[in-house]
């Protein structure tokens, strides 16, 4: 058995991965969303501040994967780098490209709806603005047939006065809806700009404000995805929804629990963390089908401390972990990201990445894997 030296100390790799061949059906008893990362081009002539250029034959296939193992794709999300290098016109190409993509296969999709032709910068947007860039996003994820997600807004967050605004922005957007949407209320954590998001700083306040939202258009709303990182606020939450409204738990922190749930209900999952963990996850989810909580949390509870671990503060450079370790896996020739947000993370924290997801076996080929991070040690850090 070789060992390489990490940064944090000395490691012997495992030699066999989980035996999580694709090809099974979706789980049944919680519906489950991947948020998916996109894949740069590794050669393009780009300077910074130019559009994205993404591989997007590579891009499609890491969706290909998580469709294969009954997963749905949660698309042109936070984790695809909206606002952190995807800007609107490369995210309408992802949500056409993936909503073909996912007729051709048959895979489940449902895509972010956002207000990012908007400048962050600059006089603050009218709120009559704000309106049209969310019902141009609307348009286009409806057409192309993928369920929209209406997430929070920078422009509207600075665009705002008060919660009116923001229930009246809403209501209006809702309306335009033709099927049922899934509302996504990001933390601060994930983007500081929605610092008072609904309208107060306060979480009671602003909890009131997102319920009010539901409970005035339930028939337009599928279910709301919580990023807070806060499981008590995401179930009492829960338990205040109208019947009918999923609660989809974006919290990648206490995630094993949320979706157990308890004697009072559960939630389903729209994480990314599933971006890793797809395999695992689609396959733990099977397990609870069956009514097997003690299986199901003896499956996803050891994958927390990676997860806490790629989300730790600045929790918004998650993403640069869960493209790390894309490439590990072999789902990408590559360690690049649009941006150039490879850099966002330290070489010990990338390597604990690598250590703490090869011992829960997630690596395909734990070879490629172990030669791909011998391969960044000798770039960045010296291998030893």
């Amino acid at each position: 058995m070789t060992t390489i030296h990490l940064p944090q100390g000395p490691y012997t790799p495992r030699t066999t991965p989980l035996d999580l061949a694709p090809g099974a059906t979706a789980p049944a008893s919680r519906t489950v969303f991947s948020a998916a990362h996109v894949v740069a081009d590794p050669y393009a002539d780009i300077a910074p501040g130019d559009p994205a250029a993404v591989d997007w034959e590579s891009t499609l296939a890491f969706r290909r994967h998580l469709w294969a193992h009954g997963l749905g794709v949660a698309e042109a999300m936070d984790t695809a780098q909206r606002g952190m290098g995807l800007d609107w016109a490369g995210a309408a190409e992802l949500i056409r490209r993936s909503a073909a993509e996912a007729k051709a296969v048959g895979g489940r999709i449902a895509c972010g709806v956002g207000t990012d032709q908007l400048p962050d910068g600059g006089a603050a947007p009218t709120l009559a603005e704000v309106r049209a860039a969310y019902e141009e996003q609307l348009a286009l994820a409806e057409e192309h047939g993928a369920q929209p997600i209406l997430m929070a807004s920078r422009a509207l967050a600075r665009a705002a006065s008060g919660p009116e605004d923001y229930l009246a922005t809403y209501a209006h957007v809702l309306r335009q809806a033709s099927e049922p949407v899934i509302l996504h209320w990001l933390g601060p954590m994930f983007d500081p700009a929605l610092e008072g998001y609904w309208g107060s700083s306060d979480l009671d306040a602003a909890t009131d404000t997102f319920l009010k939202v539901i409970a005035e258009h339930p028939d337009k709303v599928d279910g709301i995805k919580i990023s807070l990182l806060d499981a008590a606020r995401e179930i009492d939450v829960r338990r205040r929804l109208p019947g009918g409204v999923r609660c989809y738990t974006g919290d990648d922190f206490n995630y094993p629990e949320l979706i157990a749930g308890d004697e009072r209900g559960f939630s389903h999952a729209l994480l990314g963390i599933f971006d890793p963990l797809g395999p695992l996850a689609a396959h733990a989810v099977r397990v609870l089908d069956t009514g097997d909580v003690d299986g199901f949390r003896a499956l996803l509870d050891p994958t927390v401390e990676l997860s806490r671990h790629l989300f730790q503060r600045p929790t918004r450079f998650y993403k640069t972990g869960v493209v790390f370790l894309a490439w590990l896996a072999g789902h990408q020739d590559h360690f690049t990201m649009v941006g150039g947000l490879q850099s966002a993370r330290s070489l010990p924290h990338l390597a604990k990445a690598y250590e703490l997801a090869d011992g829960l076996g997630l690596f395909p080929d734990p070879e490629l894997a172990e030669h791909r991070m011998r391969a960044l040690l000798a770039v960045h850090g010296g291998a030893r």
